[in-house]
């Protein structure tokens, strides 16, 4: 299975998994882990596990083992808040030298893992539960292979650094690998109780438990770049304390959705708890990292989407993306990073591929549709919050962000933004389907760049008229006109351009000589997400996203079944993308089709079932749903991944037609719709303007009603038709 990562000769390469392949994955900072349901790391081709920091694996391979037998495992589970990796294990019926046996199930092996600031803390709980005193042999063994995480996913290099051999000490082994990139980088593991043998990746301790008698030790792995290092890692036990406190002011960011589904309320609690985890302070600001294993790192394109679907639920991480993202905007021409003024970020990498050039994502600004996106999130929030003097603050790069999409983005003034890559090792691809057959004719050709695609242009239409309605409230009424203008012209010009009415849709893009590829993606819903599709023609898109070719049961494809490439399989060509189908639905709402928003997140519901630990995954296969089964699974789909978590909330808001403006101090729920299952949603401590908003949506058989508990006193509620107002809601407004 090849995915597109940048020119012919840097592909992802990923074999074939097993799609059932349950890992154990917690995050915090730059560091993060990938275990297997034993706790332990295997030695597998194309499989992620092992502990990383900043780009590099620093442990590939941690084996546990009784007498030389593998452990048999009871329970393994990741605490709802991410933080702890639990795993229960006991030992297998062992036959010892001495002709003594200790019956299957005796012994009882606890471990409990956690990462705080370059560390995993890992504490065993041993306990005999047998007859008699048992004696045995517990081994470890150890590896590091300092490999950037690239080459996990299948990228080979000519060259790499160098080795020293491990040194071993009383109770501590450490591994070290002088980079390329010049840098050094160490592993040290350190044990807390001597074991009674040492070697280089290996330790062995000789247990001696009488009945009912428990041992305790712990084990520390720290990653260390650098010739210095601290080595004073802290106990087990004040590490935990001191990681726990950060996840409890993380809390404090957000509003409370409980709900009458106990499933969906586990699948809100995982979708907090995984966006928690993959918050991550950049340069002081905390930006939300793409996903783990592959995208551990600022992504452009997908902290905006992943905000925009927060952004009702909690501002602040709107806020935070807006921030970094001005920060790390493209001040010049850099061809290697296909930068240019103005473009927003696509993504950084802080690996050793990438600090020697190898690859080009040190700064990487090779997406075309990020810098629109990034006016869009600025007036979404300032409608949000009523932060003006936040977007004051920010309007320079606003600006910057339009001079580019006129200017660099429209290279040859057609009126459209296109995007060719620059770089040598650039993507090809530069939409958020950046897979090399993404974009193609309806014969199946690829489409030559510079490519126009479809929801691009939505993307900016909403960009230019964001950037009206912030540049009035700022102020700059002529240029707030002008936007408006060039919001105008572009909607018009995309309607005669882009809507084909022999395929009833929009075409998927343009290509170089300005033909139309003619193909059915579920692109064309982003276009009523960004509002730039005229209510008849909405209505059409809505209905042919919702048939048997694009709505698979569990969810809406990529790419419909009766188009050529179609492959429910391929990475955007067929599969299904929990954020794709949240800008859909999203995209329902804003004309009405509410129901169609509530069966898009039904499917997700059913479809989490199947899933490990609940999560939304990265995608999935677009297979046709089967009575009595459940979904085929992505095998190297990343999970926990930040826009896929983030999709349930723009699903419910969807569903509700929930539109919070406080610049106009009202609240709007328009022809909510809640599906089956859900017999109530109740929000409260929604943040409003330094208050806060509590209330009820209930839903009847064929309409839902909204009962307000506590509100802001110049603040309305508007509830739109298709919805009755519970008589007691004197808060509420019907039109």
């Amino acid at each position: 299975m090849v995915e597109s990562l940048a020119s012919e000769d840097y592909v992802m390469v990923s074999e074939p998994g097993v799609a059932d392949e349950r890992h154990r994955i917690i995050k915090q900072a730059d560091t993060f882990a990938v275990f297997d349901i034993h706790g332990d790391i295997c030695r597998r081709n194309s499989d992620p596990q092992g502990i990383y920091c900043k780009g590099t694996r620093f442990l590939s391979y941690y084996l546990v083992t009784i007498e030389s037998q593998p452990l048999l495992l009871l329970s393994s589970d990741v605490t709802r808040n991410n933080h702890l990796v639990t795993v229960d294990l006991t030992n297998p019926h062992l036959f010892l030298e001495d002709g003594r046996q200790i019956p299957r199930g005796t012994l009882h092996i606890f471990r409990s893992k956690f990462l705080w600031n370059g560390r995993c803390y890992e504490n065993y709980r041993l306990k005999n539960y047998g007859l008699y005193p048992a004696e045995f042999h517990m081994d470890f063994a150890f590896d590091a292979d300092f490999v950037d995480v690239f080459e996990v996913r299948g990228i080979k290099r000519n060259k790499r650094g160098s080795f020293k051999p491990p040194a071993v000490s009383e109770n501590i082994i450490e591994f070290f690998y002088s980079g390329l990139d010049g840098i050094f980088r160490r592993t040290r593991i350190e044990f807390s109780r001597k074991p009674d043998y040492m070697a280089a990746g290996s330790a062995s301790y000789l247990v001696s438990l009488d009945v009912n008698e428990e041992l305790r030790f712990t084990i520390t792995v720290s990653c260390h770049s650098g010739e210095s290092g601290d080595n004073n890692s802290l106990s087990y036990e004040q590490a935990y304390r001191d990681s726990s406190g950060s996840l409890k002011t993380a809390g404090e960011m957000e509003c409370n959705i409980s709900t009458s589904n106990e499933h969906f309320n586990i699948l809100l609690e995982r979708a907090i708890s995984d966006l928690r985890m993959l918050l991550t302070c950049e340069n002081g600001i905390l930006y939300p990292y793409a996903g783990i294993p592959w995208f551990n790192a600022p992504f452009g394109r997908d902290g905006l989407i992943t905000a925009l679907e927060m952004l009702w639920f909690n501002p602040r991480i709107g806020h935070s993306v807006l921030s970094y993202l001005a920060k790390e905007q493209s001040e010049s021409i850099n061809i290697d990073q296909d930068a240019e003024p103005g473009k927003i970020l696509h993504e950084v990498r802080m690996g050793e591929m990438t600090n020697t050039g190898e690859l080009p994502f040190s700064r990487y600004y090779g997406s075309a549709d990020a810098t629109p996106l990034f006016v869009i999130l600025a007036g979404y929030y300032f409608k949000r919050t009523g932060d003006l003097d936040f977007i004051g603050s920010v309007w320079p790069h606003i600006e910057r962000a339009i001079h580019w999409i006129d200017r660099y983005g429209d290279a040859d003034q057609d009126g459209f933004v296109e995007y060719k890559k620059k770089s040598e090792h650039g993507l090809e691809n530069q939409g958020w389907k950046d897979s090399r057959d993404a974009v193609f004719h309806e014969d199946g050709t690829i489409a030559e760049a510079p490519v126009a695609m479809c929801e691009i242009q939505g993307y900016v239409y909403a960009a230019k008229k964001e950037a009206a309605f912030l540049a009035e409230h700022l102020g700059y009424r002529q240029k707030s006109f002008f936007f408006r203008e060039e919001a105008e012209k572009l909607r018009e010009k995309f309607e005669l351009t882009f809507w084909d009415d022999k395929m009833n849709s929009y075409i998927l893009a343009l290509d170089s000589k300005k033909r139309p590829c003619r193909v059915k993606g579920s692109n064309m819903g982003h276009c009523l997400f960004a509002g730039i599709s005229s209510s008849e023609r909405a209505y059409k898109i809505a209905e042919l996203l919702m048939n048997e070719h694009f709505f698979s049961g569990w969810g809406i494809r990529t790419l419909a079944a009766d188009q050529i490439r179609y492959n429910p399989m391929s990475y955007h060509n067929g599969s299904i993308w929990p954020h794709d189908n949240a800008l859909i639905a999203e995209g329902f709402s804003r004309y009405g089709f509410n129901r169609y928003a509530s069966a898009i997140l039904d499917a997700f519901f059913h479809m989490s079932q199947f899933t490990e630990l609940n999560r939304f995954p990265e995608l999935y296969c677009g297979f046709r749903k089967r009575a009595h089964q459940g979904p085929t699974l992505y095998p190297v789909a990343c999970s926990p991944q930040a826009w896929s978590a983030a999709s349930i909330f723009l699903l419910l808001k969807a569903c509700l037609g929930l539109d919070i403006d406080l610049t106009k101090k009202k609240i709007t729920l328009k022809n909510p719709h809640l599906p089956e299952w859900l017999e109530n949603v109740r929000i409260r401590k929604l943040e409003v303007n330094g208050s806060t908003v509590d209330f009820l949506a209930r839903r009847h058989r064929n309409d839902v009603s909204i009962e307000v508990f506590d509100r802001p006193e110049d603040f309305r509620f508007i509830i739109e038709k298709g919805v009755s107002v519970n008589e007691n809601c004197t808060d509420c407004t019907p039109v």
